[in-house]
């Protein structure tokens, strides 16, 4: 042992109390730094000279640098991130569509429908009334405009949601790309023991903690080793990488599996997500991914989509449920309303083309909503007076125009005695021929061979809705709230539009039965496979009612997410982050090490120079 010796072991204690001083510096420089966490200089005394009569100390080694992180608390972290993140977007876009939607008695829909059937009512005192007919066609015009627009709205949240999905997906796999990169240098730091890549380790901490933002995702770092002799809090994990979503790879260690987003030949645009492995199999994950930003996008949009029905969009989802329950509303009021104006008489009656309504296809199994019941076809005479009367019978087998001897078409035509008179001349057949084409339109037309232009016809349904549902006689044209428009013929013409059942001045019974409507308890078949029994307006309310709910539901989810996430990120911070007073106290400490040990130093200077002096 030599005064050398000494000199030594307290240059470490230098150097030991330099890197503990430029480690606080970095501490104190990154305190605003939410990402951060706080590192701590670990030291040990170096070997021992081993003497007689004891071992003499060699000084001080800085054995690590580590950081203060606990891998418990930070996934918790992530985990109450995510949450916070799917319940934030969710209520912002749920608050935005209830506040499209308000359920107020005279503002949007709901007003523009207490309108429609208020004209309706005053047309049922005067059915010749000219200004009342521009009336009523005006308010009903104003109705289905409404009801485009407010499908339009909510069409259009959707499609910017879908298209936000996008941009986020590609966000995802930057962020995987980044982590990847960042596991390539970690491995090449800490291949060398005892180095800890502190700030890289940092870095990926963020770039996961924004990823779980976006979604849910599993990742293994190895085995989580505890270090209570540093930190009691302290648990941290290897060097081994491995980060699935929804069980698919997509970071394992430096390599990357993006997600592949695509819509391809769906003709809505709307995007489907796949796991792609090296082959280009791809994996559909729509329906897999939860939580965070992209979970929440998915439940608003919907995630089941089949490209070759309902135009490609979505068969599930929030915003795709608000969608098809105003579509419901639409088509109810559209098949009902035309239920009853196929009452008016007329001199031939003639549907819309039904592309999909095959003629062999029981009508029960179409998406019309056709009910097994009775609807009667009544010709009238010019005088007003009912002369025929013929039931129809919808069964479960019934087509339009089959070959199985049960179909709509062969039971108008059939010979049958409509009158009771006796004579099979003077029936409904005899004077009017219906038909089916190829072109899947159904019409009611009279036959060239009789003087059929002194009768008129018209449909009394008894609960089929075929007549509404086949269009036969239209008041609104269209089948969903995207396209119900009124009838381009009397929006030209008001006055073609008629009030009356029997053709007759003074009779008012469609007027006063599109009156009634407004009071009806009406079947609406939702397209999730429920029906609810409501009139017009309340299923509308009903609709609203809904939206409203699940804004302020999601209100109240955010609020418990952002409570939770402000609990765990303070446990984060107490844990990692940087406390300025602590760090000021620590740099004093190793300030006055520092000149303990440089006081040594100049202490063993002085005893070498008496040394030389004594020599010379």
């Amino acid at each position: 042992m030599s005064l050398f010796s000494t000199l030594n072991t307290s240059y470490s204690g230098l150097s030991a109390s330099e890197v503990a001083t430029a480690t606080t510096g970095h501490n104190i420089a990154n305190a605003n730094n939410d990402y951060y966490t706080r590192q701590r200089v670990v030291t040990s005394a170096s070997i021992p000279f081993h003497t007689q009569p004891g071992d003499i100390g060699a000084g001080v080694r800085v054995t690590q640098i580590t950081r203060i992180h606990d891998e418990y608390t930070f996934s918790r972290l992530k985990d109450s991130s995510n949450a916070l993140s799917y319940d934030d977007f969710s209520e912002q876009k749920l608050t935005e569509i209830a506040k499209q939607f308000p359920d107020l008695k005279d503002l949007g829909i709901a007003n523009d429908l207490s309108n429609y059937f208020n004209s309706w009512n005053d047309l049922s005192s005067n059915t010749n009334d000219g200004s009342q007919k521009v009336a009523l066609v005006q308010n009903a015009d104003t109705l289905a405009t409404s009801i485009n627009n407010s499908r339009d709205t909510l069409r259009g949240l959707q499609d910017s949601v879908n298209e936000q999905l996008k941009s986020n997906v590609i966000e995802v796999n930057q962020i995987g790309e980044q982590i990847s990169n960042i596991n390539k240098q970690i491995g090449n730091v800490e291949s060398v023991n005892p180095n800890r890549a502190n700030d890289l380790r940092d870095q990926r901490d963020k770039l996961e903690l924004t990823l779980s933002k976006m979604l849910d995702f599993s990742v293994f770092k190895g085995q989580i080793t505890s270090k209570n002799d540093i930190d009691p809090n302290m648990t941290d994990q290897g060097v081994g990488y491995h980060l699935n979503i929804s069980g698919n790879s997509f970071i394992d260690g430096a390599t990357f599996h993006p997600i592949v987003i695509d819509n391809s030949g769906n003709q809505s645009s709307y995007y489907s997500l796949y796991s792609e492995i090296q082959d280009g199999t791809r994996y559909d994950i729509t329906g897999k991914i939860q939580g965070g930003k992209i979970g929440a996008m998915l439940d608003l949009r919907g995630r089941t989509i089949d490209k070759t029905t309902n135009g490609g969009y979505p068969s599930d989802g929030i915003v795709q449920g608000y969608v098809d329950d105003l579509d419901t509303f639409a088509n109810t009021l559209i098949t009902q309303t035309n239920n009853i104006y196929a009452s008016s008489a007329s001199l031939k009656k003639i549907s819309p083309v039904h592309d999909d309504l095959k003629s062999d296809i029981a009508l029960v199994d179409s998406d019309l909503n056709v009910k097994e019941r009775t609807f009667d076809l009544v010709m009238y005479n010019n005088s007003g007076k009912e002369v025929a009367r013929k039931s129809i019978t919808i069964d479960s087998s019934t087509t339009m125009d089959g070959t199985l001897g049960n179909s709509i078409v062969e039971k108008i035509n059939s010979n049958s005695d409509d009158n009771g008179d006796n004579n099979s001349t003077n029936d409904i057949d005899d004077y009017f021929t219906a038909s089916y084409g190829t072109t899947g339109v159904f019409s009611i037309e009279p036959k060239d061979d009789h003087k059929s232009e002194n009768y008129k016809i018209s449909f009394e349904d008894q609960g089929t809705n075929f007549p509404g549902a086949i269009g036969i006689g239209q008041f609104f044209t269209g089948n969903k709230a995207s396209n119900i428009a009124v009838k381009t013929d009397f929006k030209n013409d008001p006055s073609q539009m008629q009030g009356y059942k029997a053709p007759i001045s003074g009779n008012n019974d469609v007027a006063n039965s599109m009156t009634q409507l407004q009071y009806d308890k009406l079947d609406f078949y939702r397209k999730d496979g429920s029906t609810t029994t409501e009139s017009l307006d309340g299923f509308y309310r009903f609709v609203t009612a809904n939206m409203a709910a699940d804004g302020e539901k999601s209100t109240r989810h955010k609020e418990t997410s952002t409570a939770l996430f402000n609990t765990v990120n303070s446990e984060f911070q107490s844990i990692s982050g940087v406390n300025t007073d602590e760090e000021l106290t620590n740099l004093m400490k190793f300030q006055t090490a520092y000149g303990a040990n440089a006081k040594v130093i100049t202490t063993i200077d002085q005893m070498l120079n008496t040394l030389l002096g004594i020599k010379a």
